[in-house]
C-alpha cells in the first residue's frame, strides 16, 4: 500500500489538462492501487489522478463502499437535461464546500484495468461524483463551476 500525496488548490498543476493513457502497464495498475488507497486514507468518494501530481486521464469513484469504478480515458457519452443541486467538496480545496448543479444522469464510456471497454449509466450522487472528477481531467476545479460557495453556518445548518 502506498499512499501518494494530493496535490492541493492553488496548485498551478490542477489547472492543466490530462492525457490519455496509451496503454495499461504495470505502473498504470499501481498508479491505481495507490490511488484506491489514498482515496480510502482520506475518506473521500472520488479522485482524478492529476490530484496526486500525475496528468493522466484516470479516475476512480467509490460513492458506495466496495463498489470501485477505475476509469482509464473516461468519456461521457451523454447528460441528462434533468439536473440536481448539491453540496460538494473536493480533496484538492480542503475545507469549502459549495453547491453544484449537475446531469442526473450520465452515460459514461471508460476502459477499466484489464483493458475492457465498459459503459455505465449513473445517477443520482455517482452521476455527480463522475462528473467532478472528469472535470478535473479538464483543469476544472469545482468551485469553477459552484452557483453558490456554502459558509462555515450554512454547512453546519445554523
Amino acid at each position: 500500500m502506498a499512499l501518494l500525496n494530493i496535490v492541493t488548490y492553488p496548485d498551478p498543476l490542477l489547472r492543466k489538462k490530462s492525457r490519455p493513457v496509451t496503454g495499461i502497464t504495470p505502473r498504470i495498475l499501481q498508479l491505481l492501487d495507490d490511488m484506491r488507497d489514498t482515496l480510502h486514507k482520506a475518506q473521500g468518494v472520488g479522485l482524478a489522478a492529476v490530484q496526486v501530481g500525475v496528468l493522466r486521464r484516470i479516475v476512480i469513484v467509490e460513492t458506495e463502499p466496495g463498489q470501485l469504478y477505475e476509469m482509464i480515458n473516461p468519456e461521457i457519452l451523454s447528460k441528462s437535461k434533468k439536473t440536481q443541486i448539491n453540496n460538494e467538496g473536493c480533496l484538492s480545496v480542503p475545507d469549502k464546500w459549495g453547491q453544484t448543479e449537475r446531469a442526473m444522469t450520465v452515460k459514461v464510456r471508460y476502459t477499466d484495468r484489464n483493458g475492457k471497454e465498459q459503459t455505465l449509466n449513473a445517477e443520482g450522487f455517482l452521476a455527480q461524483a463522475i462528473q467532478h472528477e472528469l472535470d478535473h481531467l479538464e483543469g476544472i476545479i469545482f468551485t469553477d463551476v459552484a452557483i453558490h460557495m456554502l459558509t462555515e453556518e450554512e454547512l453546519n445548518g445554523d
